[in-house]
C-alpha cells in the first residue's frame, strides 16, 4: 500500500495524561481526592489509613498517576514496581473502602473539569484496580 502526501494519518488519541492537562492537571486531581477524602463522611475510614499530613502521600500519587496515565515513568524509577496490593496489604480493604476511594476520586474528576468521557473511561479503570485491591470480604 502506498501513500500519497495528502493522504492524511491517522489521529492517535492523546494519553489520559495530556487529556487531563500533564502533571500539574494530575497535581489538581489529586489536591482535589485528598480534599474530598477530608470532607467525605464515607471516606473517614479510609482517610484514617493515612498520616494527619498527606504531602509525602499526595507526591507518591502525583508520581504513580502520571505514569499510569501514559505520563513520564518517573515513578518507576524513584520507587520500582508499584506493587499496589503489597503495598496496602497493612489495610483491611473492603467494598466500603473500595467505594469510598472510588466516590472521592469521581467527585475530583468532577471537580476538576475532566470531560465526562473521559471520567467514565478513567473510572471504569479506577473501578479494576480498586475492587483488585480488596482484601476483605466486607
Amino acid at each position: 500500500m502506498t501513500f500519497a502526501a495528502t493522504d492524511a494519518l491517522p489521529l492517535l488519541r492523546p494519553p489520559h495524561f495530556d487529556m487531563l492537562g500533564g502533571r500539574d492537571g494530575v497535581t489538581r486531581l489529586v489536591d482535589a481526592f485528598y480534599r474530598q477524602m477530608d470532607t467525605r463522611a464515607d471516606a473517614l475510614g479510609i482517610r484514617a489509613m493515612h498520616e494527619p499530613d498527606l504531602a509525602s502521600t499526595k507526591a507518591v500519587l502525583v508520581l504513580y498517576l502520571c505514569e499510569w496515565l501514559g505520563g513520564p515513568k518517573a515513578y518507576s524509577a524513584e520507587r520500582g514496581h508499584p506493587r499496589l496490593r503489597m503495598r496496602h496489604a497493612g489495610f483491611a480493604i473492603g467494598v466500603a473502602e473500595r467505594n469510598a476511594w472510588l466516590a472521592c476520586m469521581s467527585a475530583a474528576l468532577e471537580e476538576v473539569g475532566a470531560p465526562p468521557p473521559l471520567q467514565q473511561e478513567l473510572m471504569a479503570a479506577f473501578f479494576k484496580t480498586a475492587d483488585w485491591m480488596r482484601n476483605t470480604a466486607t
